[in-house]
């Protein structure tokens, strides 16, 4: 199977180009481009992407990608989650634990997965803790350097 980062931009490609009704379809796109997914990876990818189905106004609907506008206002909002509840990071290893604020877990985590860090696999919410697990060729600084660059004025 062909790396995730390629999927994704060829789900990107195809849904541009094509007119795509169902999941089905897009999946029979997908292995002419020699990829081989579940349906189930493929529901987690497109919500990754942020794909939403909208109505032609006649006889049904098809997958549309985000505007960049959209894109950018959906991002504004999980940095605005993420700083509400931020308290502190730790590491270890592969893991990083986000403390937050009590009952502010849950909001952090989403806005976590939802900011598109390829470097983050999933997160694990408690009550006022994020566990953070990376990619094993992820380090703290890379980690950190991406958090930076959608959060600028995140601190330790």
């Amino acid at each position: 199977m062909r790396e995730r980062p390629a999927r994704l931009q060829a789900i990107k490609k195809i849904i541009r180009s094509e007119r795509i009704n169902s999941q089905e379809q897009l999946l029979r796109h997908l292995e002419r481009e020699g990829f081989s997914v579940t349906q189930a990876t493929l529901s987690r990818d497109l919500k990754l992407l942020r794909v939403g189905k909208i109505s032609d106004g006649i006889d049904g609907y098809f997958y549309r990608l985000p505007r960049e506008d959209e894109r950018r206002e959906s991002e504004r909002s999980y940095v605005q989650d993420f700083r509400r509840g931020y308290v502190s990071l730790d590491f270890s290893g592969t893991t990083a634990v986000v403390h937050t604020l009590e009952g502010h877990a849950d909001s952090v985590a989403i806005a976590l997965d939802n900011l598109n860090i390829p470097e983050v696999l999933g997160t694990i919410a408690g009550n006022n803790t994020v566990f953070v697990v990376l990619r094993e060729d992820t380090d703290r600084d890379e980690l950190l350097s991406k958090l930076r660059s959608k959060v600028p004025d995140l601190e330790e």
